[in-house]
């Protein structure tokens, strides 16, 4: 096994110190009315808040990177977990993984079981503002909000951005930068702005590493 050098046994101690807090995190994260469940990592201070009468649930073994270097492509901010509305719920289920992400939930925003969601996407369920008079903006998140629902196992990838009232089916591909405004049947890519949708190849899930997919 190669010698490490002096920046790789730094990055390594700096990377378990930055996991060994997980624990502080989570109990933040309790205090706020997050229920935790199992082997939850929180690698880095995520911010969070959550409405009265309102859910925020990740599942066992859940992983939030908010720290800068938690993410191979960085973190430029921390991840963002909101709930904005009574009644309003956001849900993370068992595996599932964000590294600098911003979820805000007004209505409903569910990440199924070993979905990941790459470096600084935006998922919103809400438009946050709405006209008001005729040259005015209103402030409630919870007017004109549409749920999110993402599959099993989906891949979302950096700066993508997921709108309101989006399906995402078991297993898609979001890929980096996509702006999805439509639902994205499983098994399906959804790239570009605004995200065309493409089939994956059946060969997709089975390839090895040294297969080049076009």
């Amino acid at each position: 096994m190669p010698k490490q050098s002096w920046a790789e046994c730094a990055g390594f101690m700096l990377s378990q110190l930055r996991t060994s807090l997980s624990w502080f995190w989570s109990l933040e994260a309790r205090l706020k009315g997050v229920r935790v469940g199992r082997g939850v990592i929180f690698v880095g201070r995520p911010l969070i808040s959550v409405a009265k009468g309102s859910r925020l649930q990740l599942g066992n073994n859940v992983k939030i990177n908010s720290s800068l270097r938690a993410n191979p492509l960085g973190c430029f901010q921390p991840s963002v977990l909101r709930t904005l509305c009574p009644d309003a719920e956001l849900v993370l289920e068992a595996n599932a993984g964000i590294s600098g992400c911003v979820l805000c939930a007004a209505n409903s925003i569910q990440i199924g079981e070993g979905t990941n969601i790459g470096s600084g996407a935006l998922l919103m369920d809400t438009d946050l503002h709405q006209p008001a008079g005729q040259w005015d903006w209103g402030n409630d998140p919870g007017r004109g909000a549409r749920p999110i629902h993402i599959g099993r196992g989906v891949f979302i990838g950096a700066r993508a951005i997921v709108l309101k009232g989006v399906t995402i089916g078991d297993r898609a591909v979001v890929g980096a930068g996509a702006v999805v405004t439509k639902p994205v049947p499983p098994r399906h890519f959804a790239v570009g702005n605004p995200a065309r949708i493409v089939p994956i190849p059946d060969t997709y899930f089975t390839a090895g590493p040294e297969t080049q997919l076009d």
